[in-house]
């Protein structure tokens, strides 16, 4: 085996997937997991078991952790401080950027660089084309390592802050239930009149895909912070439009409780004034 040593630390379905593309790449692999018997169908792949966290840790210069939570990863890396110098951790644990930020200062107090990671795909996606994963830390780190990183998707580096990829990461998903909100409304008015949510997916999938390119014009407006700039339909005209939302729900006997914050920022933001301004404009509520 000529590949280089990696150790995964957490096996649940993503960690499992991770330390499966580092077999099938040819990589020596350390895995470890609190459930021991998870261990298994990788150690029969040819996966080495580690009996302790620490012993996972010792055995390679790169230890990917991937646990429920950053309480967890404090819980199994906390008491074995002491093996950490020289090492490099990649944390591909959700979390938020503050926690990530704590993280990366305490992997620094105990001599290991540390790299916080965001997985956009799931399990099964793993190490196929449409996986990407966003890392954050020091870009000397990442280099060094993202040969053996891109085994799990495309590597994207966003900053040697180590709050950055969690906080894409939650930006990318927050987008991501925002649309299935939509969508969830849309299938739930369609099937309130008996029709079939299979037969209407399409429709609603094709026209999804032009909502799509919207980030790039809407993301020109926020930097110039140009909101009255070739407006097509104003604020005023979409929030009056918006109300029928809410009637149509009610004569189909459906909530629009998932829309209901939408259109209280559009209210909010006309009778501030702006809504001769495009939709754009409402980012403007979100700030504190």
């Amino acid at each position: 085996m000529n590949g280089k040593t990696v150790s995964v630390v957490g096996l649940g379905d993503m960690g499992t997937a991770l330390a499966d593309a580092l077999l099938a790449a040819g990589h020596r692999v350390t895995v470890w997991n609190r459930t021991a018997a998870k261990a298994d169908p990788l150690v029969a792949k040819g996966a080495i078991r580690a009996d302790t966290a620490a012993d996972a840790v010792l055995a390679s210069k790169l230890v990917v952790v991937c646990l429920l939570d950053y309480d967890s990863v404090s819980q199994v890396l906390g008491p074995h401080t002491d093996v950490l110098a020289g090492r490099t951790l990649v944390n591909l644990t959700n979390g938020t950027p503050g926690q990530a930020r704590e993280m990366a200062a305490w992997a620094a107090e105990h001599g290991a660089d540390y790299l916080d990671g965001g997985i956009m795909a799931v399990p099964p996606m793993i190490g196929k084309p449409g996986a990407f994963v966003l890392y954050s830390g020091p870009s000397g780190a990442f280099e060094t390592w993202q040969p053996v990183l891109d085994l799990f998707g495309e590597s994207r580096y966003v900053g040697d802050d180590a709050g950055a990829a969690a906080l894409q990461d939650l930006a990318l998903l927050s987008s991501m239930y925002g649309v299935i909100a939509g969508s969830l409304h849309a299938l739930a008015l369609v099937r309130s009149t008996g029709a079939s949510a299979r037969e209407f997916a399409p429709t609603l999938s094709k026209w999804l895909q032009g909502v799509v390119t919207w980030p790039v014009e809407a993301a020109e407006r926020i930097d110039t912070g140009d909101y009255d700039k070739d407006v097509v339909s104003n604020l005023s005209m979409q929030s009056a439009g918006f109300a029928n939302h809410f009637i149509a729900a009610e004569e189909q006997g459906i909530s629009a409780e998932l829309l209901l914050p939408v259109h209280q920022l559009m209210q909010r933001r006309v009778a501030d004034g702006h809504g001769h301004e495009d939709f754009v404009g409402v980012i403007e509520l979100l700030k504190r």
